[in-house]
């Protein structure tokens, strides 16, 4: 990915569960749960598996992220983009 495609999508952290493809969601291009390109199959597996996990990378730089569980929810964190909480 070119230096401008991840500046434009940087700060777009958006947590949430949706019909959309995992990164999609959040206006990425890499799907938060396998880190593959999001627009390349359908991620049906991913998409079912986030309704119970957090993300695991980054949907806008593909950076695996540091992820905390806890009893309330979770928080990912990108040393890049930032953190989203769910």
């Amino acid at each position: 990915m070119d230096g401008a495609a991840r500046d434009g999508a940087a700060g777009e952290a958006a947590a949430g569960k949706s019909d959309a493809t995992p990164g999609e969601a959040t206006g990425g291009v890499w799907c938060d749960r396998c880190g593959e390109p999001a627009g390349a199959g359908t991620h049906e597996a991913c998409r079912v598996a986030r309704t119970l996990e957090p993300p695991r990378f980054c949907p806008s730089c593909r950076r695996r992220m540091k992820v905390q569980v806890l009893p309330t929810g979770w928080r990912a964190t990108c040393v890049e983009h930032g953190a989203v909480e769910g």
